[in-house]
């Protein structure tokens, strides 16, 4: 996994030498920043994918299973995590988000009303698995 850091890092130095280029041959400041924000973007995607394994190679003390040479596909065997088959709060928070997006259009009212939305429906998905039939 270590590569995929390194390949956001390489991202972000692609950005960083054309967001230079850009700048000094169109003086546009709308390209520019948008270029310095996708260094920033993959800097910081990059940052936390290496702390994060080099976190994971510790507590495994030694590389991680797609890392090692002479690793098996039978390594990566096992419980991944948790993923939930039947939740309807995903839908309920992104038609609240296209609320709120479309509140910025047509008004303020509609920005407070998705704003609510998105506040409850996120809270709903959050706390699914605390109460009712499938807490844990």
């Amino acid at each position: 996994m270590r590569v995929q850091a390194f390949m956001f890092y390489g991202c972000a130095v692609f950005f960083l030498v054309t967001d230079i280029v850009y700048w000094l041959w169109s003086k546009d400041w709308t390209g520019t920043t948008a270029l310095a924000l996708s260094v920033g973007l993959a800097g910081l995607v990059g940052f936390y994918i290496h702390f994060t394994i080099r976190r994971l190679e510790k507590a495994n003390n030694g590389p991680l299973y797609e890392d090692d040479p002479e690793g098996e596909i039978a390594d990566a065997a096992g419980e991944l995590g948790f993923f939930s088959p039947h939740s309807w709060w995903p839908l309920f928070v992104a038609l609240s988000a296209a609320a709120v997006a479309l509140g910025l259009v047509f008004g303020w009212w509609l920005v407070i009303a998705g704003l609510a939305a998105s506040l409850l429906s996120t809270i709903g998905l959050v706390f699914e698995y605390y109460r009712g039939h499938f807490s844990h």
